[in-house]
């Protein structure tokens, strides 16, 4: 499924990345942080929209927005191309709408097996009561 997000919508900052990296870590903003508010954005569908807050709400901040970041690889392009494809796939997670379960009755199968095992376990159990003389 190809999900296009208008670039727009996508606010990108940078940052030093964190870790080991020699000298190039503390010169390079390679880190990618990107901002998407999924209240306002025009990719999402009410009913999906309502199952991206439910399924990832706790990820927002107090302003609604989604925070993404991607310290991954070592430039900028990658990291940025990282978190576009992390937000398609949590927006992927949530377009197709949930099947509805279909209630089902145990097999009559099923219900003598497991009628079998309780009379099995119940006479093992009786078997080691003490008989009395």
């Amino acid at each position: 499924m190809d999900i296009s997000i208008p670039q727009d919508e996508l606010n990108f900052t940078y940052a030093r990345s964190s870790g080991a990296g020699g000298q190039n870590v503390n010169k390079v903003s390679s880190k990618a942080v990107l901002r998407w508010s999924p209240l306002t954005t025009r990719t999402l569908t009410e009913p999906a929209r309502e199952r991206f807050l439910a399924r990832f709400g706790s990820k927002l901040t107090k302003e609604g927005e989604l925070l993404i970041t991607s310290e991954r690889h070592r430039d900028q392009g990658r990291n940025v191309a990282d978190c576009i494809e992390k937000l398609k796939e949590m927006i992927a997670a949530v377009l197709r709408p949930p099947k509805k379960r279909k209630p089902t009755k145990p097999t009559f199968g099923s219900k003598q097996r497991r009628l079998k095992s309780k009379k099995e376990h119940g006479e093992k159990k009786a078997a080691r009561r003490w008989k009395g003389d």
